[in-house]
């Protein structure tokens, strides 16, 4: 799991490339637990949890420059 005031320090750019980085390993744990060769079923919770919170963290930076410009 990544800390979310890691996540926060993140650029926009690293965030994007994080983001696709665990729908991507997510997508590879789902299609292990269909076929039967998942170890570890909470790794498939930890990384679910880590998509959402840097959805957070993008919606806040993006709420943040509305504020800013606005």
């Amino acid at each position: 799991m990544i800390e979310i005031t890691k996540i926060r320090e993140f650029t926009d750019k690293e965030l994007d490339g994080e983001l696709k980085k665990m729908k991507n390993e997510l997508f590879n744990l789902r299609f292990q637990h269909v076929t039967g060769q998942l170890e570890n079923p909470i790794r498939m919770r930890d990384v679910k949890r880590d998509i959402a919170r840097i959805k957070t963290v993008i919606r806040e930076n993006e709420l943040a420059r509305e504020q800013a410009t606005g």
